[in-house]
């Protein structure tokens, strides 16, 4: 199953398809995590990315959906996979559908997290991400056992400058202005399902695991 997880940050995409990924053995996409995996092993796209990153610019929509596009050409995606975080615009979704019919392929489901302003908020200050490993854990929802230090590797637990509350209205105001206009976009196309992104996390994937489960996902 191809599926696409649409929603302003904070809403739970990440978490959500890690566990798609991990009940199903879909591959999650994220941009985040091919920007780094790239930079990582000097790709071209790679080099190409991190030049944008050390001038501090935004890394190039070329760039970006050439990574996703070597990506979906592996292996590991022939039998379905789950975007996290993009496409993030009409342009990239509009990309995506031309890479998509090249291969042959369709989209099965998009999926659109819903949250209220006030959850996302709470959500994305309290969220801490390891320095090594990348998890991410919340001092409310998801704490880690030792405070400040990750369940996994041991690394030290820090508030990534985006998730400070001074960032995070500017960053939902980008997702305004630039990621919401995708809704109406997948809805045109009737392949859109919005998913009520508030509770628990057990909550949330119990009605995911719903949905999937009605378009046939085993």
């Amino acid at each position: 199953m191809r599926i696409v997880f649409l929603g302003a940050p904070g809403v739970g995409k990440g978490t959500q398809a890690d566990r798609v990924t991990a009940q199903f053995g879909w591959p999650k996409i994220s941009t985040g995590d091919l920007l780094r995996e790239a930079v990582r092993n000097q790709t071209p796209l790679g080099l190409e990315a991190k030049k944008s990153m050390d001038a501090g610019k935004l890394v190039p929509d070329t760039v970006v959906i050439g990574m996703v596009r070597e990506k979906l050409a592996d292996g590991s995606c022939k039998n379905g996979f789950v975007l996290d975080g993009f496409p993030r615009t009409v342009a990239q979704a509009e990309e995506l559908s031309t890479i998509m019919r090249e291969k042959g392929l369709k989209l099965d489901r998009v999926v659109n997290f819903r949250v209220s302003r006030k959850d996302v908020v709470q959500r994305l200050s309290g969220r801490r991400s390891c320095q090594k490993c990348q998890s991410v854990f919340h001092v409310d929802f998801a704490p880690p056992r030792v405070d400040g230090q990750c369940d996994r590797c041991g690394g030290s637990l820090v508030q990534r400058s985006d998730d400070k509350p001074e960032t995070i209205e500017a960053r939902l105001k980008v997702y305004d202005e630039q990621t919401a206009p995708l809704i109406s976009y997948y809805e045109e196309k009737g392949n859109l399902s919005h998913l009520d992104g508030a509770g628990r996390m057990d909550q949330v994937y119990g009605r995911l695991s719903t949905l999937l489960a009605g378009l046939g996902a085993q």
